[in-house]
């Protein structure tokens, strides 16, 4: 029954986000809604190597970036379709990480946090200095620039992600990157093979990101070709999951949703404050709530149902007297 109500929830949601920019709504809410969808990319697609395989990726801007970067080439430069375009980015952001995969797991914990966050920061100083200028779209196809269907990408891609990162958790490659996260020592010697599934979820991870950078390059007029491999994308990707909940399906998509909709209304009534005070809460949040708003919510959950009361521990079960029991009975009398 809960899965019913559950998937008739998502198709209703799902509905009304496909309703919601033809509701003549104003154009800041579906830019808002735009920006969730981005955030949902982002740190679902993170999720996976940090969450899921315990892995710190301090340089996902970079899969991020080159997503970006060769979709705005191909579409504007090249005059490509834009699903084309946004396909050679995945495979771009793809083979990124198929070439620093095998030298970046070499390297273990805050190691490999500093590598990946290094091979960012080059990326983004070397395109910053190959491309200089802005990349803005041209005059006359700026003419023809709509928002509508700009939005559908993002929600359709926003959707692609959270089921592909939903079924990967109820597989068995997902279990055996959970079984590296727990222990990389302890999955070796059940014969999971920890290097094989690093490898795998960077890639999953790296192509999910490049998606989301293909989606980014459709959607904005002008930025500099470097401002998407800029280390924000990936702060701010980590913030997310965290404040969601790392290791879970849902909670980069709460976490995406409470921080755009937090940080903008903070932005609009605290000006640069908010940025303070979004660092606090993440510090808080990792010190005090490792599991985010969904283990947040967990908690509430039970204490709401069983009234703050201690769950009992379960009873052994009563076992059924055999053979040889019965027949102590009958000598015993």
């Amino acid at each position: 029954m809960k899965k019913i109500v559950l998937a008739a929830a998502l198709v209703l949601l799902l509905g009304g986000l496909i309703a919601l920019p033809l509701t003549q709504v104003q154009d800041n809410i579906t830019n808002l809604v735009i920006l969730v969808f981005l955030y949902v990319m982002l740190s679902s697609s993170w999720n996976i190597l940090g969450g899921f395989t315990g892995q710190t990726n301090l340089g996902h801007a970079a899969f991020f970036g080159l997503g970006a970067l060769a979709t705005r080439l191909l579409w504007l430069e090249g005059k490509w379709p834009i699903i084309p375009s946004i396909m050679v980015g995945v495979g771009a952001a793809v083979a990124l990480a198929l070439l620093i995969g095998l030298p970046a797991f070499r390297l273990r914990g805050v190691y490999f946090a500093i590598g990946t966050l290094a091979m960012g920061q080059i990326l983004n100083v070397t395109v910053g200095n190959v491309l200089p200028e802005i990349s803005a779209i041209p005059p006359k196809d700026l003419a023809t620039y709509a928002l509508l269907p700009r939005y559908y990408v993002f929600l359709a891609l926003a959707v692609v992600t959270v089921v592909a990162a939903y079924v990967l958790a109820n597989s068995r490659l997902g279990l055996g990157m959970m079984a590296v996260r727990e222990g990389e020592d302890a999955a070796e010697s059940l014969g999971v093979s920890a290097l094989q599934h690093k490898l795998l979820a960077l890639i999953i991870s790296a192509s999910l990101a490049g998606l989301a950078g293909g989606a980014f390059a459709f959607y904005h007029v002008g930025y500099y070709p470097s401002f998407p491999f800029g280390p924000t994308w990936t702060f701010d990707s980590v913030m997310v999951a965290y404040l969601g909940g790392t290791g879970t399906v849902i909670g980069p998509v709460i976490g995406s949703i409470f921080y755009v909709v937090v940080k903008e209304l903070l932005a609009l009534r605290l000006a640069d404050y908010h940025l303070i005070i979004f660092g606090a809460l993440f510090v808080l949040v990792v010190l005090f709530m490792p599991g985010g708003l969904v283990e947040a919510w967990s908690k509430i959950r039970k204490v709401l149902t069983h009234g703050g009361a201690p769950t009992p521990p379960p009873q052994p079960a009563k076992r059924e007297a055999g053979p040889l029991a019965k027949e102590r009975s009958e000598l015993s009398e």
